[in-house]
C-alpha cells in the first residue's frame, strides 16, 4: 500500500516534491482534526496544547530526526531543524497572533450590571496561567540543559539519554495531571472513540513519514540553490513549522489565546530535547556555527514570555511586533551573517 503511493506520487515527475508536500501537510491536518475530538474527551485547555499537539504538531521534527540519525545524516541539520522550530514558534508564531488578536491568557471581565461577580470567576484563566509558566519553566530548563551540554561542541550517547530522561519525565507529569483532572470531573479520557482517534492519529502519522523520509532524499540530492542539501535544516524547520502556525490561526480565530500559547510552547519540548536526544542516540550531534546566538534568542524569548505572562496575563501587541522583529534578526544571523 505504501509503496504502491509513493510509485504512484514519483510518477508526477518534477512536480512529487509538491505531491508529497501535499501529502505532508494532509496527514498534519488529519491530526489536528483529531483535536477537537481528544479536546472533549478530558484533553483541555493548556493540557491540549501541552500534552497532545505536541506530538502532532511536532511529529516532522521527531521523524526527521529519527531519519538522519538512522541513515548517518548531518546532526548540525537537526540542530538547525530544531532551533529553526522553537525560535520560530515563540517568535514569529506567536507575535503575529498577538498582532491581530491579541493573546490574553488571563482576560479582564466585568460583571454584567447588577450582577455579581461568581466567586470561581476568573479561575480558569488564571489555571491555564500558572500551568503556561510551568510549560514555559521547562522550556527554559530543556533549552538550558542543551545549552550546557552543548558548549563542548556536540551531543553525545550520554547526553541524549539524559535529554530524553528529561522529557518522559516532563510527559509522565502531565499525564498524571489529566487523570487527576477527569478524577475530579467524575470523567474517563479513555474510551472506544479514544482508540479510533489514536488510529487515525497514527495514519497521519505514517504519512509524515512517508513524506518526510523521501523529501529529504530527494533535497539531498540538490547541491545548487537555496533550495538544496546546504540548507536541509532550515528548509525543514520551515516546513515543520507550518502544522503550528495552522494551530495559531485555528485557535486564535476560535478565541483560545491559552491554546494557541501552550500549542507553541509545548512543541519546544518535542525538538528540544527530545529530537536532539533521539539523534545523539544514533551518532554524535555537532553544533552548527550560530548554536549559541540561537540557543541565547531562544532563552530570551522564553524569558520575555515567562515574565509578560506572569505580570500581565498577556502578550501585548508591542512584545508581539519585538518577537517579530527578533526573528528577523534570527534568519540575517543565521544564514547571511
Amino acid at each position: 500500500m505504501a509503496t504502491s503511493l509513493i510509485h504512484w506520487l514519483e510518477a508526477h515527475g518534477p512536480t512529487a516534491p509538491w505531491w508529497f508536500l501535499a501529502l505532508f501537510l494532509l496527514a498534519s491536518s488529519l491530526m489536528i482534526w483529531r483535536l477537537e475530538a481528544l479536546s472533549a474527551r478530558g484533553f483541555e485547555g493548556t493540557i491540549l496544547g501541552t500534552l497532545v499537539m505536541p506530538y502532532c504538531s511536532g511529529m516532522g521534527n521527531l521523524i526527521f530526526a529519527f531519519i538522519l540519525g538512522r541513515n548517518a545524516g548531518s546532526g548540525a541539520d537537526v540542530m538547525i531543524n530544531s532551533l529553526v522550530n522553537n525560535v520560530t514558534n515563540l517568535t514569529l508564531i506567536l507575535g503575529l497572533p498577538a498582532l491581530v488578536w491579541g493573546l490574553n491568557v488571563v482576560p479582564k471581565k466585568t460583571p454584567a450590571a447588577g450582577k455579581k461577580k461568581k466567586p470561581d470567576a476568573g479561575d480558569a484563566s488564571q489555571l491555564n496561567r500558572l500551568s503556561l509558566l510551568l510549560t514555559l519553566t521547562a522550556v527554559l530548563f530543556f533549552t538550558g540543559a542543551v545549552w550546557a551540554l552543548g558548549r563542548k561542541g556536540s551531543l553525545n550517547f550520554n547526553d541524549g539519554l539524559v535529554l530524553i530522561g528529561l522529557f518522559l519525565f516532563w510527559q509522565c507529569f502531565h499525564v498524571f495531571e489529566v487523570l487527576k483532572g477527569n478524577v475530579r470531573q467524575g470523567k474517563s479520557a479513555f474510551s472506544l472513540m479514544l482508540l479510533v482517534d489514536l488510529a487515525l492519529l497514527a495514519i497521519g502519522a505514517y504519512a509524515i513519514y512517508l513524506s518526510t523520509d523521501w523529501l529529504v532524499a530527494w533535497l539531498s540530492q540538490l547541491h545548487a540553490g537555496f533550495v538544496s542539501a546546504k540548507h536541509l535544516g532550515w528548509l525543514s524547520g520551515w516546513l515543520m513549522v507550518l502544522p503550528n502556525a495552522l494551530l495559531a490561526v485555528y485557535y486564535g480565530w476560535r478565541k483560545q489565546p491559552e491554546v494557541v500559547y501552550t500549542s507553541q510552547v509545548g512543541d519546544a519540548h518535542i525538538s528540544i530535547p527530545l529530537c536532539l536526544g533521539i539523534y545523539a542516540l544514533f551518532h554524535p550531534l555537532t553544533m552548527p556555527p550560530f548554536f549559541h546566538t540561537g540557543m541565547m534568542l531562544l532563552l530570551g524569548a522564553t524569558g520575555l514570555h515567562f515574565l509578560l505572562v506572569a505580570l500581565f496575563g498577556r502578550l501585548p501587541r508591542l512584545a508581539g511586533l519585538v518577537l517579530v522583529v527578533g526573528y528577523g534578526y534570527f534568519l540575517w544571523k543565521g544564514l547571511w551573517s
